[in-house]
C-alpha cells in the first residue's frame, strides 16, 4: 500500500540541496501538516513527524507503535544507503515492551557504573593524543582530526579494549561510512573482527568495563545479544557525539556572541552545546516507528506497519513547539535531540560528558583557534539521518613540545587547568551533571 496520498509530493531528505539547507526541506514538509511524506533514499518513502508536540506524543506512546522493522524491511533495497540503519537485530533499538525493557536495563545499569570523572579523564587523555598530532601545525580539520576520532577512542576504552585498538576501530567505522562498496565491505569486515576480539577477550577475563558488565548482568544476555547492544551503542553513540562536538565548535567559532574563539566569548560553552542540540541536532532524523494497525495520527492516515520517522531537527525548530524561542532555550532540556520516552537515548549523559570535555580540552590548549574559512563555505555530508560536516578547517598559534607553559605534551590528563593569559577557561565556566 502506498503511503503517499495522490495530492502529496514526497520531499527528498537526500541530495545536495537538502544537505545545503535542511530547514527548507522541513518547511516544505510542515506545509503538509504535522506529519509529511519524505523520501529518505531513492524510492524509499516514510512519514516524517516535524511537529514538536506530535513527535513527543509518538515517542511516548508504546501502545500504538512498534519499533520492529522486519515487516517493512523487504521494501528497502539491499543497496539502499539507509538499509544498514534499519536492518533488524536483537537490540534495544528494535525491541518493544518487556523485551525492550529487558535489554535496556542491561545498558542503563552498566552505564550507571561508569564514574563521570573517569570518563572525563579518559576524554582528556585521548584529546591530548590527538592534539599532539596537529598542535604544532597551526591548522586542523576539527572533523577528521578531532571530532570523529575522539568519541571512538573513548568508547574503545570504556568497552575494555587496549588503547592500540582505538585506531583500528576508527579506521573500520570510517571505511564503513565510505561510498565505495569495496571500502565499505572492508570496513564492515574489520569492525566484525574488532567485535570478535573484544568479546573473546572479555569472555575469558572480565574487567571494569561495559562489555564485562553486559556479560555479567543478572538479565543474562547471550553472546548475540551482548554483541548487538555493543554494535548499537557504537553506531548510535559515536557519530551523534562527533557531530555534537563539531556542530558546537561551529557555533562558537562563527557566532559573534562568542567573539569568535572558544575561550574569550561572553557566553559559556554549555550555551553553545544547548544551542547546537536545539538548532543543529547532530542526529537530524531517526527513531523509526510502525503503527501496529491502521491509524490516523494528527490528521494523517497511516497504514499498519508503515514507517514513521521523527525529525528531531524539525521538531526542535518547530514554531509551534510551545518551548520558548531563541535566547531562552539554552539551559532548557526539552529538546528532542536525544529523543524522549522509553526509547530515549540511554547514553545522553555520556555523550554530553564526552562532548563537553572534548571542547574544554581543545579550548584550554588553543585559546585563539578560529575558522580558516567563512562559515557559509562549510558543507555538510549528504544523508537523511545525521547532520555531519564534511570538514571544519581551523587555524591557531602553533604549539611545540618544547614551548614554555602548558602543552599537550607536558600536562597531565587529570583535569582542566587554567590557561595562562586567558580570562577564564572553558572548564571554569562549564559543569556537567550526569544522572
Amino acid at each position: 500500500m502506498s503511503i503517499t496520498p495522490p495530492d502529496v509530493t514526497a520531499v527528498p531528505l537526500h541530495g545536495p540541496e537538502h544537505a545545503a539547507d535542511p530547514q527548507r526541506s522541513y518547511e516544505l514538509l510542515r506545509r503538509q501538516g504535522p506529519v509529511g511524506v519524505a523520501e529518505i533514499s531513492p524510492g524509499v518513502l516514510v512519514h516524517l513527524v516535524t511537529d514538536y508536540q506530535a513527535a513527543l506524543g509518538l515517542l511516548q506512546d508504546t501502545e500504538t507503535w512498534s519499533k520492529d522493522t522486519r515487516k517493512w524491511l523487504p521494501q528497502v533495497p539491499e543497496s539502499s544507503p539507509i538499509r544498514p540503519m534499519v536492518e533488524w537485530r536483537p537490540s534495544l533499538f528494535f525491541a518493544d515492551g518487556e523485551e525492550h525493557a529487558h535489554l535496556r536495563k542491561v545498558v542503563t545499569d552498566s552505564f550507571a557504573l561508569l564514574d563521570p570523572n573517569d570518563v572525563r579523564v579518559l576524554t582528556f587523555r585521548f584529546a591530548d593524543r590527538l592534539l599532539q598530532d596537529f598542535a604544532d601545525a597551526g591548522t586542523v580539520d576539527l572533523v577528521s582530526q578531532y571530532a570523529q576520532q575522539l568519541p571512538l577512542m573513548v568508547f574503545n576504552a570504556l568497552f575494555g579494549m587496549e588503547d592500540e585498538h582505538g585506531p583500528r576501530l576508527v579506521g573500520a567505522l570510517a571505511a564503513m561510512m565510505d561510498t565505495d562498496p569495496e571500502r565499505k565491505a572492508s570496513g564492515a569486515q574489520l569492525f566484525g573482527g574488532y567485535l570478535k576480539t573484544l568479546y573473546q577477550a572479555k569472555a575469558e577475563k572480565r574487567g571494569h568495563d561495559l562489555t564485562s558488565w553486559f556479560i555479567d548482568h543478572p538479565n543474562g544476555l547471550n553472546q548475540e545479544e551482548v554483541m548487538n547492544q555493543i554494535i548499537i551503542i557504537f553506531g548510535a553513540g559515536n557519530e551523534p557525539t562527533a557531530n555534537l562536538i563539531a556542530n558546537t565548535c561551529v557555533r562558537m567559532l562563527s557566532d559573534d556572541r562568542y567573539f569568535g574563539t572558544l575561550t574569550t566569548g561572553s557566553l559559556p560553552v554549555q550555551h553553545a552545546i544547548d544551542e547546537a542540540l536545539w538548532h543543529d541536532s547532530p542526529l537530524a532524523n531517526y527513531s523509526f516507528h510502525f503503527p501496529k494497525e491502521d491509524v490516523t495520527f494528527h490528521g494523517t492516515r497511516i497504514p499498519a506497519h508503515s514507517p514513521v520517522m521523527v525529525s528531531y531537527a524539525a521538531a526542535n525548530t518547530c514554531p509551534h513547539s510551545g518551548v520558548p524561542a531563541d535566547g531562552y532555550r539554552s539551559g532548557t532540556k526539552a529538546h528532542l535531540a536525544f529523543a524522549a520516552g522509553p526509547h530515549a537515548c540511554p547514553a545522553r549523559d555520556l555523550a554530553l560528558l564526552i562532548a563537553t570535555a572534548a571542547i574544554e580540552r581543545l579550548a584550554s590548549y588553543l585559546p585563539d583557534i578560529e575558522l580558516a574559512v567563512a562559515p557559509d563555505q562549510l558543507t555538510y555530508r549528504d544523508g537523511p539521518v545525521h547532520r555531519t560536516l564534511t570538514s571544519l578547517p581551523a587555524r591557531f598559534t602553533p604549539l611545540t613540545p618544547d614551548a614554555k607553559g602548558i602543552t599537550p605534551w607536558s600536562r597531565s590528563s587529570a583535569g582542566p587547568e587554567t590557561v595562562t593569559g586567558a580570562s577564564s577557561t572553558a572548564g571554569d565556566r562549564m559543569s556537567v551533571t550526569t544522572s
